[in-house]
């Protein structure tokens, strides 16, 4: 696959769009639609709340579990405790390097302000303090081949380094130009921004710190939403995502992935923000409840589930509770191929299961 080799779905691009100028793939599909709605609810919520609740100190602890994430999935093992006495100045039993990583990258997240998402310049400038110290090419585009691997398994052959600097001019001018919904930009960028792999070393977390910057450009309550904490949980799937994208030959699927895990984290953000009641919530507390029953009794019929949560009315629940949390996948049937079975049923998702363990750790259940 190459980088815009693709045309995009017309469902995205308009008749008049100028086929001469850098596209990079993408299928919009009804899941990103959902996903996109649901995102802007959240975020909605959070904007909405008194800006007494969005602390310093809050958004300094979302910006460690940023941190501490982020470079977990790079196989740093210091922990959030060590991430926080790192950045607080104090001694830390831990490698050199790993200690470097964290100073870095809290610089960089403190300086996502200063910079434009389009600018070669500042993409440079980022990754030169995020890589500071760690590699000799840092702030510098790779002068050799790269693949990447998820630990022996290579995953994805990088473009060669002659045409990373045309890639990298292409991509960033389609972002500075760019009238797509931003949550569907930024992820398309980061996707994009994976499959050149620009720099010798750094570039996952790079593509992570990017997209927070262009998020952020859209709703500043975004600059501190840990979604690598989600990614983090993920690891197998972020992957996965990435890797079904080069096979596409389109970031779709990385895409919904991307979107998904917004989505988490918000939810995750919005059900701890102090203030916020769990039972009269009325956006999620009607999934949370069919996660609840699905988790304590099982796959289930319509019937039964709606018995477990006392329901009556059957439009009601379709409408509030299942449609919801099957858009989002975190729950499926038990027999997909024929959804009006008599047998059918539904079970939490992966995701789902992931979903309520966190809500639960949180104990909002």
């Amino acid at each position: 696959m190459t980088p815009g080799s693709g045309i995009m779905s017309s469902s995205v691009m308009t008749p008049d769009e100028d086929m001469s100028r850098y596209q990079p793939p993408l299928t919009l599909t009804t899941k990103m639609l959902s996903l996109i709605a649901d995102i802007s609810e959240q975020i909605g919520q959070l904007t909405a709340m008194d800006e007494r609740l969005q602390t310093p100190q809050l958004r300094r602890g979302n910006r460690i579990r940023t941190i501490q994430a982020s470079l977990a999935i790079e196989n740093n093992t210091l922990s959030i405790e060590q991430v926080t006495a790192v950045l607080a100045g104090q001694r830390v039993l831990g490698l050199p390097r790993e200690i470097q990583e964290v100073r870095n990258a809290f610089a960089a997240y403190e300086a996502i302000p200063d910079w434009q998402p389009s600018s070669r310049t500042d993409l440079l400038r980022a990754h030169e303090l995020l890589m500071g110290g760690l590699i000799d090419e840092c702030g510098q585009f790779r002068r050799a081949g790269v693949g990447i691997y998820h630990g022996d398994k290579l995953i994805h052959m990088a473009p060669p380094p002659s045409r990373v600097v045309h890639l990298i001019e292409d991509l960033l001018a389609w972002l500075g130009a760019s009238d797509w919904h931003p949550l569907i930009t930024s992820c398309v960028f980061h996707y994009e921004f994976e499959f050149i792999h620009p720099f010798a070393d750094g570039n996952g977390r790079m593509g992570r710190l990017w997209q927070t910057l262009i998020l952020s450009q859209w709703r500043p309550v975004l600059s501190y939403l840990p979604v690598e904490a989600v990614i983090r949980d993920q690891q197998e799937a972020y992957y996965a995502a990435l890797s079904a994208a080069d096979h596409l030959a389109e970031s779709t699927p990385f895409v919904e992935f991307m979107l998904q895990a917004m989505s988490l984290a918000l939810l995750e953000a919005v059900r701890s923000e102090p203030g916020i009641d769990p039972v009269s919530d009325p956006v999620s507390d009607p999934v949370e409840k069919l996660l609840s029953a699905l988790h304590l009794n099982g796959p289930r019929k319509i019937s039964e589930l709606m018995a477990d949560i006392g329901l009556v009315h059957k439009a009601t629940f379709r409408a509030n509770y299942l449609r919801p949390a099957l858009a989002v996948e975190w729950i499926e049937m038990t027999h997909p191929e024929s959804p009006s079975s008599p047998a059918q049923k539904y079970r939490l998702t992966q995701l789902g299961k992931q979903v309520f363990a966190r809500l639960k750790s949180a104990k909002k259940f």
